[in-house]
């Protein structure tokens, strides 16, 4: 077995799926109280439709009424990536070869471990200015796709 955690070529993914794993149960949640705000009359009327398969009934019903919680989601999922800081501290300290070295654990070692407050704070504006771009982003597609009615 692979040494999960202090092989370098496994630390970051194994990082990666405990995020996933960490958010899987409250997205599931999310995803069964949407499926049920999901009026059953749509289902009958795509039969009408012709919508015959479990297949298209799920593209063209479900998958649509379900936007606002996929964005909803997203957001949600987007947000807790960020907040990878305490897994990466208690299980890594960003080793081993710095493979697990995230952006907001090089903010944490330079501005407070180092005491370099300066390049501490240059990094928190680098990754503001990421974040900030990733949510225009987000608000772009979400305007673009999802509409509220």
């Amino acid at each position: 077995f692979p040494l999960w955690l202090g092989d370098k070529d496994y630390a970051l993914g194994t990082i990666a799926f405990i995020g996933i794993w960490q958010g899987f149960g409250f997205n599931m949640v999310l995803y069964l109280a949407g499926l049920t705000s999901v009026p059953r009359e749509l289902y009958q009327a795509a039969h009408m439709d012709g919508a015959d398969s479990a297949w298209e009934r799920f593209r063209l019903v479900t998958w649509p009424m379900l936007g606002p919680t996929n964005v909803f989601v997203v957001t949600i999922s987007s947000i807790r990536s960020f907040q990878v800081f305490d897994t990466v501290e208690a299980l890594t300290r960003g080793g081993p070869s710095k493979s697990t070295y995230v952006m907001v654990y090089a903010m944490f070692e330079k501005g407070v471990k180092q005491n370099l407050l300066g390049i501490g704070s240059a990094i928190t504006i680098v990754f503001l200015g990421f974040v900030l771009i990733l949510t225009l982003i987000q608000v772009y597609f979400v305007n673009r796709r999802v509409h509220y009615a």
